[in-house]
This record gives structure tokens, sequence and C-alpha cells, in this order.
């Protein structure tokens, strides 16, 4: 027969184990120093790749902290204690760094191959929850991961002490990421596809409506003739330029608005008089991403784009993001 859950109770335990993992997590923060910083510069004077390994709960932690560090500019890959004693040590290679976790710094796979990696002349940093164990006193250098107690009511499931693994690997990968310089542009060679892909690599030339599209009325035109290009265009503003397509301004509906509320006629009303000046513009070569980050910042639905010497080479707005899956 199937136990009713007690809602309130499921909701306290819950409650109660995110706040115990909270607490391992800030309490972290005081637990790093100089042998983290050591740490990161054997990461970062690795010649090779960096070889994560860790059983069990931490082996899982360790994979994806392996796919951190390689997706962020610090080639890495995982292996398994177990099976390295079986023939994939052979993965390691001299100029690699072996990055090893157990939270008691005791497990035995783990302890096995630790004489082969030491003869490798391979450096070694630990991540454990006692600094007492036999792998942090094998290790050059032993990262304090240790947690006060586990979110399990019965202290035995590892659960804050695998979220504190994690967010330590997490602070190494980012550290190394700056130490790096490594860039959006970096990240985005790592990944292309999904939707994270097409963030990164596409551009505003790639989704700006070009030539004819864009939506441009001269200083001489009427309210009333820059209305008629926007409609025509579809985008919500036309850019103003001048003879040689130098922007000006910009006219959208908001200026539209602001001059009907002045019972101005759109007929008569030069555009010089109603659009905004200047303006926020976009470069061709800026990221889609960033283009939304400043439509978001500026509280605006479309942008016109420029090139260096100033001409409206394009036009976008928030549905031209969408179509191509940015926002």
């Amino acid at each position: 027969m199937t136990k009713k859950i007690d809602p309130e109770a499921v909701l306290e335990l819950a409650r109660a184990v995110i706040e115990t993992e909270a607490e391992a997590v800030t309490q972290l923060a005081n637990q790093i120093g100089a042998e983290f910083v050591t740490a990161c510069e054997l990461l970062l004077g690795c010649s090779g790749r960096i070889v994560v390994t860790g059983m069990g709960k931490s082996g899982h932690i360790g994979s994806k902290i392996a796919a951190t560090l390689a997706s962020t500019g610090s080639p890495a890959f995982f292996v398994h204690p177990g099976e390295a004693s079986h023939g994939d040590l052979g993965m390691i290679k001299p100029g690699d760094v072996v990055l090893a976790m157990s939270n008691s710094g005791e497990t035995d796979e783990l302890l096995l191959i630790m004489p082969l990696i030491k003869r490798l002349g391979v450096p070694l940093i630990a991540m454990t929850g006692n600094n007492n164990s036999s792998l942090a006193r094998d290790a050059d250098v032993a990262l304090d991961v240790s947690v006060a107690k586990e979110a399990c009511p019965l202290g035995l499931a590892p659960t804050s002490s695998t979220t504190a693994t994690l967010v330590m690997g997490d602070a190494l990968a980012v550290a190394l990421l700056e130490s790096r310089g490594f860039s959006t542009e970096d990240f985005s060679r790592s990944h292309p596809a999904g939707r994270l892909g097409r963030r990164l690599l596409i551009h505003v030339e790639d989704v700006m409506h070009k030539g004819e599209q864009i939506p441009r009325v001269t200083e001489a035109a009427t309210v009333s003739d820059a209305l008629l290009e926007m409609t025509q265009k579809g985008l919500g503003m036309t850019s103003v330029v001048d003879t040689d397509g130098q922007m000006l301004g910009i006219f959208t509906d908001g200026d539209l608005r602001r001059a009907l509320e002045q019972n101005l006629n759109p007929g008569t009303m030069p555009i010089a008089q109603a659009m905004t000046r200047g303006g926020v513009t976009a470069e061709p070569q800026m990221l889609a991403a960033e283009a939304v980050h400043l439509m978001e910042a500026r509280s605006i639905n479309a942008l016109l784009v420029t090139d260096k010497s100033g001409r409206v080479v394009g036009a976008l707005n928030m549905h031209d993001l969408l179509r191509a899956g940015v926002v």
C-alpha cells in the first residue's frame, strides 16, 4: 500500500536540505586560501590535460567538473579509478595534472593508483573532506571541501559534501577561465549546438534587415512620410539619414505618440522636429545576444545598425531575435 505524503513535512524537509547545503557552500568560501592558488597555478601550467577522477558520487561530480573545465578552455577528461587500475591509467601522460576527489580521502580505488601517478611525476590535486587522509597526504596540494553535516537526515547519503565539491570545481574552472583570458568567442567554439550555440555564434549582421528592407527617410520628410515607411517595413521605427546615409536619428512609435499628443499635423510636421536625435545603435559584428541585452537595458524593441562611419547598414527588432532563437 502506497504511503500518503504529508505536504507540510515534505516541504519542511526540502527547505532544511536546501538550507543545509547553502550553509555548506557559504562555509566553503572560508576554506579556500593559498592551497587554492597553488592548485590554480598547477592547472594553468598544465601542458597536457587535466585528468579528473573519483569513485561513486564523487565520480559523478568529477565528470561534471571535467566537462566544465573542458568547455571553459582547460582540456580535461574523466577517468574512472576502477577502470584506471585495469588499463585506463595509460591515458595519463607526463605533462598532465590529476584532480582526484574523495570525501573520506580513503577510497581504495583511488589509493591503489596513487603510487603509479606519483611514479609518472604527474602533479596531484586532491579535493577531500578530510585533510588528514591518505589522499590529502599523497597530494601535491589538497583542497578542503569538508562540510559540517550532510543534508541527508540519516547523515549517510552524499549531499552537502557533493555540492561543496561541485562548487569547488566550478571555482577552479572560473578562476582558470579568467586567468587564461577566455573570451565569449572562445566559449562559442566549444558550444556550437543548441540554443546556447545560437546565442554565442549569431551576430547582428546575421539577423538584421539589409538594403531596401531598412526603414529610412531623409530629414526633409514629414511625420506622415516616416509613418508610411514604418508601415511598409514593419519594424516599428525608421531611421532618419542625410543624403550620404549617415544616421541623424530614429523615429519610433513612441515619437509618433508624443507628436500626436501635441496635436501636431503629421502631414506638415517635419520629421526633424519629432525624431529622437542620435539614438541607440548596434554594430554588425556585435553578438546578437549582446543586442538583446542592450535592448532590454534600454527598454526598447528595435535597433538600427551602423558601420564605423555612422552609416545605417541594417535594422532589427526583438521579433527578429526571437525567430533566430537568440531570445
